[in-house]
């Protein structure tokens, strides 16, 4: 899968950064704490300056804590850097309407429903987008622990083209959860898995 060449002769003129960490606490909730950073690689003018050429325009964090069910239990966000100083950095604690949300539920919708358009600033509203993948793997291994061989489905089958249920990689690791191609049900395979199968994967 190559990516389309590169012109030699490009220039980078823009760049963007999101990062998305994550803490387990000690009263068993966990901290989520994403950011979005944009820069140029030339000074740019903002209101009442001129921003040197790789200081921040946008430094925009946003926190969530949620508890293991992936339920949204205390939210907030905070601009340190911004085009409009005073303006934008007026949206509060308009992202505590965050709090209640499951990032596993309908929450991309919800996110648009209480925070799209004038409701919040746009780049932190498309910043929540990544946090429902980003939390999976973040809990996968230490709340998300599926064995191969468990009664319960994992959790990432039929969730990405390389996990469909009737793929080879779900043969390969998870036999148990196969199904072949055009069953309408998962099959259970007693055949133990051989090779890298036995290792389990997913994370």
């Amino acid at each position: 899968m190559p990516l389309p060449p590169a012109d030699p002769q490009r220039q980078l003129k823009h760049q963007r950064s999101i990062q998305v960490q994550a803490y387990a606490r000690s009263d068993g909730l966990w901290e989520i704490d994403a950011l979005v950073l944009d820069s140029k690689t030339r000074p740019t003018g903002a209101p009442g300056r001129e921003r040197p050429a790789g200081e921040p325009i946008h430094d925009l964090h946003l926190r969530l804590v949620v508890d293991t069910a992936f339920n949204i239990v205390a939210a907030g966000a905070e601009s340190l850097a911004m085009p409009y100083p005073g303006h934008c950095d007026q949206h509060g604690d308009r992202y505590t309407a965050l709090t209640g949300l499951n990032l596993m539920r309908g929450f991309k919708r919800a996110v648009r429903e209480r925070l799209g358009g004038v409701r919040g600033c746009t780049h932190l509203t498309e910043l929540a987008d990544v946090l429902p993948t980003a939390v999976v793997q973040a809990f996968a291994g230490d709340v998300l622990k599926v064995h191969p061989d468990s009664d319960t489905q994992p959790f990432q089958l039929d969730r990405c083209h390389a996990l469909a249920a009737d793929g080879e990689a779900v043969r390969l690791y998870y036999p148990r959860w196969y199904r072949q191609p055009g069953a309408n049900k998962l099959t259970q395979n007693p055949t133990p898995a051989s090779g890298p199968a036995a290792a389990g994967g997913g994370d």
